[in-house]
């Protein structure tokens, strides 16, 4: 007889336990997901290297001075040429003062390349178990792919290579904007069909069946349009050609820009109706 309830109390243990990990383990995720977008944010990075220039820079500065000031000290006590202290002091000041060229060099050069758009902040995942999770894990890694992708063609290219036209690029990045929003808003229908079905009555859980199967049939055929251009952009960056990049560039945009609006028409209010 006791059975039954102590079978009860431990059910409603075990459901107790879930619903506190999954309140935990939101919050880590978000920290996690928001440290390693911050790291692979192009702008983010790029501030960065510039911030570290700057304080090797005013190290290296700072060292040369002092050592300078060892010369000027060796100087005035007419030293400077006859103690072994003076030669070591003037080639460390050379030394130092090589250094500080070249990082105050590399500080000019980072400060005169523009800085990169920002990513999109990182959004949390559609709960584990959905079909729309894995396709907006994907989407988020092709967005940072794509991201990497157009500041290398936005830049000089080796072998003398000229950057791409900066509307292309902007085209192609609209592009990919309005066909990550897209996929986002596809993504959100198919996870409160996903909780609709989960609670609905047997005998209307055949229709939601449906729409799940489709939703998720449109996210990942617009999903692979997307990665289509991250693969053109891809091969833009190791193409030998100037001509022809751009070109390919800007069919792919195209296309996905038609894609992300076909995406917005069949997402509509009475799409599953």
């Amino acid at each position: 007889m006791a059975a039954g309830p102590r079978r009860r109390d431990l059910g409603e243990l075990i459901k107790l336990g879930q619903s506190v990990s999954e309140q935990l383990r939101g919050p880590v995720a978000d920290t996690v997901r928001n440290k390693v977008h911050g790291w692979r944010d192009p702008r983010a990075r790029l501030l960065r290297r510039r911030r570290r220039a700057k304080k090797a820079t005013i190290a290296w500065s700072g060292a040369t001075v002092l050592t300078g000031a060892w010369v000027g000290v060796d100087a005035v006590h007419a030293e400077l040429f006859s103690t072994i202290g003076g030669f070591t002091a003037m080639a460390v000041t050379a030394a130092f003062l090589f250094c500080t060229t070249g990082s105050v060099r590399k500080l000019v050069e980072l400060h005169r390349q523009p800085l990169p758009a920002a990513l999109p902040p990182p959004v949390r995942l559609p709960p584990a178990g959905s079909a729309a999770r894995e396709p907006m894990r994907r989407l988020a890694e092709a967005e940072a792919s794509l991201a990497e992708l157009l500041v290398q063609l936005g830049t000089p290219r080796p072998g003398g290579l000229a950057p791409l036209p900066a509307e292309s690029l902007a085209h192609a990045q609209e592009s990919a904007t309005e066909a990550a929003t897209a996929l986002r808003a596809v993504a959100a229908q198919l996870s409160a069909v996903e909780r609709a079905r989960s609670i609905a009555p047997l005998s209307q859980r055949g229709p939601l069946d449906q729409g799940v199967v489709e939703l998720s049939r449109r996210l990942n055929e617009g999903l692979d349009g997307y990665v289509a251009l991250i693969g053109t952009a891809g091969q833009a960056v190791i193409a030998s050609s100037s001509a022809s990049p751009n070109e390919a560039l800007l069919d792919a945009s195209d296309r996905l820009s038609g894609l992300a609006s076909a995406l917005r028409e069949l997402a509509g209010p009475d799409s599953l109706s």
